[in-house]
């Protein structure tokens, strides 16, 4: 069995096709970043590890739970943002 040849697009539509995807892909990372610093806010405030007891002891708490939420909140949206890429919607699009 051969696949289907996709239909040819037009220099526009593509264009318009690339900004759907990306727009696609940064709505999931920004909703994966969202997650990531929900779950850390979650571990400061459970205080798991103590690490909500180490932020409210510091000199800085602003600088520690920065240094906490924004690793979560980029490995979230990093991971949301390569799983829509695997769920990119092309077969549904494209199935006749």
């Amino acid at each position: 069995m051969r696949p289907e040849p996709k239909p040819e697009m037009t220099p526009e539509a593509a264009r318009r096709d690339h900004w759907q995807m990306l727009r696609y892909m940064a709505v999931n990372a920004l909703y994966g970043a969202l997650v990531g610093a929900a779950v850390a806010g979650a571990l400061i405030w459970i205080n798991v590890g103590a690490v909500g007891t180490h932020i409210a002891r510091s000199n800085k708490p602003f600088l520690a739970t920065a240094l906490v939420v924004i690793p979560f909140a980029l490995l979230f949206g990093g991971a949301a943002a390569a799983s829509s890429i695997a769920l990119l919607p092309y077969r549904r699009k494209f199935r006749r």
